[in-house]
Order: C-alpha cells, then sequence, then structure tokens
C-alpha cells in the first residue's frame, strides 16, 4: 500500500499542463509527448495521484527531449486518489484500482503501441506504477523497466524479473525501505538479467 509520504504533498492536478497533448490510446486518456517516429517509447505509469501531475507531464516532456515518444495514460479513469475524500479512502479507492488492473490495462496500450508500429517500449513507474511496471519485466512485454519509490513490489516480483530493470528507492520509505532495494539488487546481481 501506498505510503504517507505519497499523500503528504500531492500534486495540483492540472489538464492543460505540459508541452505534449491528450489523445485516446486504446481507449485511455493518454499524455503524448515526442513523436512516434521515434523508434524508442517510454510508457511513464503515474502514482497513485494520475497522469494529470504537472511532475509527471514534465518528466515526460523532458524524456520526449532527448528522443523519445512518451505515453502517460490514464489507468485511474479520470479518478486518482484524493487523500481528503472521506467518503473515498484509499482502502476502498485501491479496490477499484488495484495494480493488477493497472498490468491488465498496460498490456492494452503496448499492443496499440505495437499496431502503430512500435517495436522497443520501456516502462518507468512511479510508487503504485512500480508494480504495473515489475509485472510487465516479469513477461518481457517491455525492453528495460525503472521503477521509483516502488510500492507492491515483493521479493518474489524481482526474482522473476525477465529484462534489464533499474531501481531508484527513496532514502525514507517504509514501503520499499533501503533495506528491501538493497535485497531486490542483490537478487538482480545473481541473476542474469
Amino acid at each position: 500500500m501506498s505510503g504517507p509520504q505519497c499523500c503528504s504533498n500531492p500534486p495540483i492536478l492540472d489538464p492543460a499542463s505540459g508541452a505534449g497533448h491528450v489523445e485516446k490510446l486504446a481507449g485511455f486518456n493518454t499524455y503524448v509527448s515526442g513523436s512516434i517516429q521515434s523508434n524508442l517509447t517510454i510508457l511513464l505509469v503515474s502514482d497513485i495521484h494520475g497522469y494529470e501531475a504537472p511532475n509527471l507531464r514534465k518528466l515526460a516532456d523532458k524524456v520526449a527531449a532527448a528522443g523519445f515518444y512518451v505515453v502517460a495514460p490514464d489507468f485511474f479513469y479520470g479518478e486518482p486518489f484524493v487523500r481528503d475524500k472521506p467518503d473515498r479512502p484509499f482502502p476502498a479507492w485501491i479496490k477499484d484500482h488495484g495494480p493488477d488492473k493497472g498490468f491488465e490495462d498496460a498490456k492494452l496500450i503496448i499492443d496499440a503501441l505495437k499496431s502503430k508500429g512500435v517495436s522497443s517500449i520501456g516502462a518507468a513507474g512511479f510508487c503504485w506504477g512500480a508494480k504495473v511496471v515489475v509485472e510487465l519485466a516479469k513477461v518481457a512485454l517491455i525492453q528495460a523497466a525503472v521503477m521509483l519509490h516502488p510500492s507492491f513490489v515483493t521479493v518474489d516480483d524481482i526474482k522473476s524479473v525477465k529484462v534489464p530493470i533499474a531501481i531508484l528507492g527513496a532514502e525514507i520509505d517504509n514501503l520499499s525501505p533501503p533495506e528491501l532495494v538493497k535485497q531486490f539488487d542483490e537478487i538482480l546481481k545473481a541473476s542474469e538479467v
């Protein structure tokens, strides 16, 4: 489950921010930045605050400026987690927006990208999105993965990863403390990934 750090300073959502634009991809509202002509695509999977977070869009734009085609889908169907909604606390919200559902949705995005001719896809997941990305990495639907401040990710998940993966943990993180990230690193060093 997401820790208190994720909810203590949520972003102000702004659907108009960023240099890219929102389009439908596999039926999902998706923030897109960069050119589809790039042979390198990055799937950004947001944290619980969703694809309208300005920081996610700034990152998408920055990655696109480096020559990538970047897509950041709304896997929350217009309902990112809002901490101050007493009628929708996190346990109720996550039942409808679990990472398992995000994984199934991400497969649709990947299929849509491949149908457009994209051949090389990497994925980066933040917090909640890290679990989605590790699931993609376990079945090699992507060519490379990055997890940032991973939540819900287990040692068994890391043991099953089949593609190169980078793990960027937070110094203060109740859910993926540095000791767990170090354990992930040791598992990866011992594997052929």
